[in-house]
C-alpha cells in the first residue's frame, strides 16, 4: 500500500527552498573561486538532500536529475574533473531547471518535466567527452573536459588515492594541529541494520572530526548498500587511540585498522605548499573542531505559520492598547495596590512585546541572498564586470517590511547596473579598473534600518535628466535654469521617467524610480540619492524596524489629541509670537542659525474652531529627508507606545494621516503622517 506523503508538502517545498538558497550562494562561491572546497560539500550536501527527499515524495524528474548532478559533483570533490565555467555553468542551468520544478509543485503538486538534455550533458561531462549543448540558448561548445580526467597522483597502502585537494587540506590540518587519521572498520555480518551502524560511527566521529573521504561512499552508507568493510579517512582534534576507544564501544562494529598518516611518506617533494587561500573549508573545520570540543549545543529550532505570528502580534497590540487604559485609570482613581498591578503588567506586556518583536525579526539575508546571482546574469547580459559585494547581511527587519523591500531592491540594483556602471572599455578610458563594484549594504540606527545600494559607476548627469525633463514636459526651461543638482535628482522619482532611448529587457519603459519610491513610503520609510558625476551612486532606504507598534509623541491641537512618530520628530521647543517673522507670506523662525517653515497644524488638518493666538506656542520641528518643518501645536501630552490601525479601504491615502490609534481613555486618534503633510 502506497503511503501518502501529501501531507509533507509543505515541509519538503520549505526545506527544499532552503538547500535551493544554499546551492545558489555556494556555486557563486565556486565560480569565485575554484578551490572552495566548503563551497563544493556544501553544493554536494544539498544536491543529495534534494535527491532523497524528492525521491521519497515520489518527484522522480527532480530525483534524477539531482542524482545526475551528484554524480558530477562527486568527481569534483575527488579531483577526477576539475572546477571550471562550463561546468559551473551547467551547475547553474540545473539549479534553474530545480527551482522551476520546485515552482511547479508549488503551484500544482506535479513534478514532472523532461530533464534528457540536462541529463545528457551532465552525464557527458562526467565521461570527460562531450558536445555541450546549452538548453537555454543551444550553442554548442567544444569541452576539453578530458583534460581534467586527472587521475589522482598521491596513494597509499589503504584503499584511498589522495589527490590535490586531499593532500592540501590535510598539510593545512596539521598546521593546526589536528590529527589525519586513516580507519578501517568492520560491521558484523549477522548486522540487520547496517545504514544504522554507518550513522552511529559518524556521529561518534563528528564529536570533533570531520569525515573527508569514505569508502563506500557516504549516500551508499547511508542507504545499506555495502559489504561489512568500511574505510575513512578523518581530520580530527583527537589522537587515533581516543577514536578507537569510542567506535570500538559501538555493538556490531570493530575496529581492524586505525592510523595517522604520515603526510611526508605520501607526498612528492614537489607537492606545493598549502596556504590559506587554497582552502577556506579547513577554517571551518577548525572552527568547527573548536566548538565540538567545547561541547557546543546545536540550537532546536520549530516552524510556525506566519499567520499565528501576526495573530500573536494583533493579541500584543490589543494588550498594549487596554494597559494605556488601566494606566489612565490608575491616574484618575489613586489606589496605591491598582498602580502597583498596573507597574507589573507593564513591564511583563513590555516582555511580551519584546520577545514577540524579535520572533518575528528576519535577517535581510533573505532577501539579498537572492541577489548575487541576478546581478551575475544582468552583468553577462549588459557586457559588464561587476564586483558584487553585501555588507550586513545579519541586520534584522520585521517580517512584514521583509516581505515588501525586495522588489524596490531588485529595482535599485537593475539601475546601478544597467545606468550607473560602464562597459569595462569606458571605465579603462576613464582610468578606473575594468571590474566595477557594486555594494549593497544594510545597517541598524537607533530605530531605523539603512539599507544602501552604491555603485562606483559614472554618476547622474543632471544636465541630461534635465533635458529630458523639459522634452517630456515635467518642468519648463525656466524651471530647470533655477533648479539645484539635489531638486534635479528628484525629478527621477517622477512616474514614466527614464533617460534610455533604447526600450530592453532591463529598462527604458520607465518604471522604476517611481515605484520603489512609492514602496518605500507605504512602508512609512525614506528615499534618499547622493551622486558624484564620475564617482558612482548611493540610493540610501531608510526603514522603521517594525509597523506594529511604535513610540509616538501625544500632541492635542483645539480639543483635538494626535500622535506623531517619533522617528519623524527632531526636536520640541518653546516660541515667542515675537519670534514668528514672514517670508512671501509663509511664517518662519530662526533656529540655531537655520530658517525654519513654521506650520499651524491646526490650519493644515483643517481643524474646526477659533485659531487663538498665543504669546507663547509649542513647535515639534519634524523631518522628511533633509528638510525640517515647524509644526505649530497647543499642548505636548508626552512620549507613549501606540498600535497602529489601518483607517479601512475608504479612508486610506489620505495626505497628512497614516491610521489611527485607540488611545487609553477609549476614544479614537489620528496619527499624522509627515511624510505626506510635507
Amino acid at each position: 500500500m502506497k503511503m501518502d506523503m501529501s501531507q509533507y508538502l509543505d515541509v519538503f517545498l520549505e526545506e527544499s527552498k532552503e538547500h535551493l538558497e544554499s546551492l545558489n550562494q555556494k556555486l557563486l562561491d565556486l565560480e569565485k573561486n575554484s578551490g572552495d572546497i566548503a563551497a563544493l560539500n556544501e553544493i554536494f550536501r544539498a544536491a543529495h538532500t534534494l535527491k532523497g527527499m524528492s525521491s521519497t515524495m515520489g518527484f522522480e524528474d527532480l530525483a534524477d536529475l539531482t542524482h545526475h548532478m551528484e554524480n558530477v559533483l562527486s568527481d569534483l570533490k575527488e579531483g577526477l574533473l576539475e572546477v571550471n565555467s562550463q561546468v559551473v555553468d551547467i551547475l547553474f542551468q540545473c539549479f534553474d531547471r530545480i527551482q522551476l520544478i520546485i515552482e511547479r509543485i508549488e503551484s500544482n503538486g506535479s513534478g514532472e518535466m523532461d530533464n534528457s538534455e540536462l541529463v545528457m550533458i551532465l552525464e557527458g561531462i562526467k565521461r570527460g567527452n562531450f558536445q555541450m549543448t546549452t538548453p537555454t540558448t543551444g550553442s554548442v561548445q567544444n569541452s576539453k573536459q578530458e583534460e581534467s580526467l586527472k587521475k589522482p597522483p598521491y596513494s597509499n597502502t589503504s584503499s584511498f588515492e589522495f589527490n590535490q585537494y586531499d593532500m592540501t587540506l590535510m598539510r593545512e590540518a596539521a598546521s593546526r594541529n589536528f590529527n589525519s587519521i586513516y580507519i578501517k572498520l568492520v560491521v558484523d555480518s549477522g548486522c540487520l541494520m547496517k545504514s544504522v551502524r554507518a550513522f552511529m560511527v559518524f556521529k561518534a566521529l563528528e564529536e570533533d572530526s570531520e569525515i573527508i573521504k569514505s569508502l563506500p561512499p557516504a549516500a551508499d552508507l547511508e542507504e545499506g548498500k555495502f559489504e561489512e568493510k568500511i574505510e575513512l579517512l578523518v581530520i580530527s582534534a583527537s589522537p587515533s587511540s581516543e577514536l578507537e576507544k569510542r567506535l570500538n564501544a559501538i555493538s556490531e562494529i570493530k575496529v581492524m585498522e586505525i592510523k595517522e598518516i604520515d603526510l611526508a611518506s605520501l607526498s612528492p617533494d614537489t607537492l606545493p605548499e598549502a596556504n590559506g587561500n587554497l582552502i577556506s573549508g579547513s577554517q571551518d573545520l577548525h572552527k568547527e573542531s573548536k566548538g565540538m570540543q567545547k561541547g557546543h549545543k546545536v540550537k532546536q529550532t520549530v516552524r510556525v505559520d506566519i499567520d499565528r505570528l501576526d495573530v500573536l502580534m494583533n493579541l500584543v497590540g490589543e494588550l498594549v492598547m487596554h494597559k494605556g487604559r488601566l494606566e489612565q485609570i490608575g491616574a484618575i482613581s489613586k489606589i496605591a495596590e491598582l498602580n502597583e498591578t498596573i507597574e507589573q503588567i507593564d513591564r511583563i506586556s513590555g516582555d511580551l512585546q519584546s520577545v514577540v518583536m524579535k520572533v518575528r525579526m528576519v535577517p535581510v539575508e533573505q532577501v539579498f541572498n537572492r541577489f548575487p546571482r541576478m546581478v551575475r546574469d544582468l552583468a553577462k547580459e549588459l557586457n559588464r564586470e561587476v564586483d558584487f559585494l553585501i555588507e550586513g547581511k545579519e541586520t534584522e527587519l520585521d517580517r512584514t517590511v521583509i516581505d515588501e523591500i525586495g522588489d524596490p531592491l531588485v529595482h535599485l540594483l537593475r539601475n546601478a547596473i544597467d545606468h550607473g556602471v560602464e562597459s569595462p572599455q569606458d571605465r579603462l578610458k576613464r582610468g578606473k579598473t575594468q571590474k566595477a563594484t557594486v555594494m549593497l549594504r544594510a545597517r541598524h540606527e537607533g530605530n531605523n534600518v539603512y539599507i544602501e545600494v552604491e555603485d562606483d559607476g559614472a554618476g547622474i548627469n543632471i544636465k541630461r535628466v534635465m533635458e529630458k525633463a523639459v522634452e517630456k514636459g515635467i518642468i519648463s526651461l525656466k524651471e530647470a535654469e533655477l533648479m539645484s543638482p539635489e531638486e534635479a535628482i528628484q525629478i527621477l522619482f517622477n512616474p514614466g521617467f527614464t533617460t534610455t532611448e533604447n526600450i530592453t529587457d532591463v529598462s527604458g519603459r520607465g518604471v522604476g524610480l517611481d515605484v520603489v519610491k512609492t514602496k518605500i513610503e507605504s512602508l512609512s520609510g525614506e528615499i534618499f540619492v547622493d551622486s558624484r558625476p564620475g564617482q558612482g551612486t548611493r540610493f540610501k532606504i531608510k526603514l522603521p524596524l517594525t509597523l506594529a507598534i511604535i513610540q509616538a509623541l501625544m500632541i492635542s491641537v483645539s480639543q483635538e489629541i494626535y500622535a506623531i512618530p517619533l522617528g519623524s520628530v527632531d526636536e520640541t521647543t518653546m516660541i515667542k509670537s515675537e519670534d514668528i517673522k514672514a517670508v512671501q507670506n509663509q511664517e518662519v523662525i530662526v533656529l540655531r542659525g537655520n530658517v525654519l517653515p513654521l506650520f499651524r497644524l491646526a490650519s493644515l488638518l483643517e481643524i474646526p474652531g477659533d485659531v487663538t493666538k498665543k504669546d507663547e506656542m509649542y513647535v515639534v520641528i519634524v523631518r522628511k529627508g533633509e528638510r525640517q518643518i515647524g509644526l505649530v501645536v497647543d499642548t505636548l501630552i508626552g512620549q507613549q507606545e501606540i498600535v497602529i490601525k489601518s483607517l479601512g479601504r475608504i479612508l486610506t491615502g489620505i495626505p497628512g494621516i497614516a491610521g489611527a490609534i485607540v488611545s487609553g481613555d477609549g476614544f479614537v486618534r489620528l496619527i499624522i503622517d509627515v511624510a505626506t503633510l510635507f
